[in-house]
């Protein structure tokens, strides 16, 4: 996926291949493999062009872990206290983010009920 989200343009299985720095040689099916996979999850989207598909992203990496994050807190059974352990966890970049967000959002949502 990282190669995904940082190429510019639709990629082929040779492209990404290409930009792979694996530890071990991969093999052609291999990658293409996972990436029919990643399109079969819905994280890929793809066109063919000639005879070859090209492949990118669906969503950005940052909707990307929002929605795992989402998945986490929806499983969790507990996302208040699922939260709270993170808010405590957090440093303090990440808690003056999470402020501007909270207050981002409530302006909104005062804004949407108006």
């Amino acid at each position: 996926m990282a190669v995904l989200w940082s190429a510019d343009e639709p990629l082929r299985v040779r492209d990404v291949m290409g930009r792979l720095d694996p530890a071990r040689p991969l093999a052609y099916t291999t990658v293409m493999t996972v990436l029919d996979n990643l399109h079969t999850k819905g994280m890929v989207s793809r066109n063919r062009v000639s005879r070859a598909y090209r492949y990118q992203a669906a969503q950005s990496r940052e909707e990307t872990a929002a929605s795992l994050l989402r998945q986490v807190l929806d499983a969790s059974g507990d996302a208040e206290q699922v939260m709270l352990h993170f808010a405590n966890s957090a440093t303090e970049d990440e808690s003056r983010i999470l402020r501007r967000a909270a207050r981002r959002t409530q302006s909104r949502r005062r804004g949407d009920a108006r």
